[in-house]
């Protein structure tokens, strides 16, 4: 890709208020917004995954909306498609704002990263998802635990996915950890700046309680309902998704409506911590404390900046 093209990346932990700031310096700069959520890829996932409604969007937003709730939407599908509505947005002499808090997915399009298609299953493979399936995402992620606890140590354990993966490649004798700490030394796709967004815990737990209430308030228990009978159950990553696993939970009676709640919100706190560690580690953002700078201002910052950049 073309060194001279360039894509602002506005990054930062669950409920942070990213969508809001990237959608404004969007406007600003005549932008259109490429979406780097996992989750927002899937139609009728909308009250659990804080995506902005369609008729309150002020810009143009890609990679929302574009799989159904049934598919498996694998990380190399999400590049490929990505990639092209980046392009297009450059095609335009417009500038791509990826927003998103999805570390990987970010990653995947801006960096110079290849990813298996996984069209077909191994034998391997499906006798580890079945195993998965039968014993449940704790005890497949104990077997990486016992034979690669260094690879154990940067995965969930409900990323039956990538331990999936990681097993696997053990087996053709290649450590994920090992393959992980060349990440660092990734040539960029795209030349990209990165601003990270942040709040004090406390700030941004309060946020996160709020938002998991709201949710609620809004309907997302009638949300999964619905796309239960759409067959979301039927997707291993869509079914996975924090607020959406906890409330299948409650539908078929593992658990009451308020544990799923609670649940929801433990679960989105560990979350917010694993994207903020993701972006530590990565190292190339530039950091705005949102708690000592105003909306607004990180807005100008974000603009004046790639002003200076000879956009």
């Amino acid at each position: 890709m073309d060194d001279s093209m360039n894509v602002l990346c506005i990054v930062g932990p669950t409920a942070v208020g990213k969508s809001a700031i990237a959608e404004e310096v969007a406007l600003r700069l005549g932008g259109e917004i490429v979406s780097t959520d996992s989750m927002q890829v899937y139609r009728g996932m909308d009250i659990g995954t804080a995506k902005v409604p369609a008729n309150e969007r002020r810009c143009t937003y890609h990679m929302v909306d574009v799989a159904d709730v049934n598919e498996d939407y694998s990380v190399s599908r999400f590049q490929t498609d990505a990639r092209n509505c980046v392009n297009s947005v450059l095609e335009s002499d417009k500038v791509p704002v990826l927003c998103g808090g999805t570390g990987l997915y970010l990653d995947a399009v801006i960096d110079d990263m290849s990813f298996p298609h996984g069209e077909v299953k191994s034998k391997a493979r499906k006798d580890l998802e079945a195993y998965a399936n039968q014993y449940g995402s704790q005890a497949l992620y104990d077997m990486l635990r016992r034979r690669d606890p260094k690879s154990a140590e940067l995965i969930h354990p409900n990323n039956v996915r990538r331990v999936v993966r990681a097993l696997e490649m053990l087996d053709e004798g290649v450590s994920y950890a090992t393959q992980h700490e060349g990440l660092r030394d990734r040539k960029q796709y795209y030349r990209a700046k990165i601003w990270a967004l942040t709040l004090s815990r406390e700030t941004l737990y309060e946020r996160i309680e709020q938002r998991v209430d709201a949710m609620f308030e809004m309907g997302l228990l009638e949300e999964v309902q619905r796309l239960m009978g759409q067959g979301i159950k039927d997707s291993a990553t869509a079914s996975k998704a924090i607020g959406y696993k906890e409330m299948i939970s409650h539908i078929e009676g593992a658990c009451t409506l308020e544990e799923a709640r609670r649940q929801i919100k433990q679960n989105t706190r560990r979350y917010a911590k694993r994207q903020l560690s993701w972006i530590r580690r990565d190292g190339r953002a530039t950091w705005i404390d949102l708690d000592n700078t105003s909306s607004d201002e990180a807005v100008q910052m974000i603009c004046a900046d790639w002003g200076q950049r000879g956009q």
